[in-house]
């Protein structure tokens, strides 16, 4: 049976932690966080879906966090789909004029895929 690498619980629990802290203002305080990252506020309906996701994404990640092996392959290709599909959706808007601190989001997912796709190999290389 393959051993889930020590410390890919500990990454899910951060990115959990993560996604809460962008999707409760996301959300809740929708417009004042547009404002506050000089992000245009025309469409909140995607903005909260954005929040959406984060609390499915990050919470899916703290419920499971102690599963076996199984459940973290299949939710690594999850996070390794919407981290990837994030970064050709900030990469496009950053070349049609998206703010600067665009950037800052988009080296967050970045990270975030190499992460995934280091322990998605680890899991299915071991």
């Amino acid at each position: 049976m393959k051993q889930l690498p020590k410390y890919l619980p500990v990454w899910f629990v951060v990115h959990f932690v993560i996604d809460i802290i962008f999707a409760i203002p996301l959300l809740f305080f929708t417009e004042q966080f547009l404002q506050c990252l000089h992000f245009s506020d025309e469409n909140l309906v995607f903005v909260r879906l954005v929040g959406a996701a984060l609390i499915g994404i990050g919470g899916v990640s703290f419920v499971m966090h102690k599963e076996g092996v199984e459940v973290y392959r299949v939710m690594l290709a999850l996070k390794l789909l919407w981290s990837g599909g994030a970064i050709f959706a900030i990469g496009v808007s950053l070349m049609q004029g998206a703010p600067q601190i665009t950037w800052i989001f988009l080296s967050i997912f970045v990270i975030f895929f190499v992460v995934w796709g280091h322990y998605y190999r680890e899991i299915n290389c071991s």
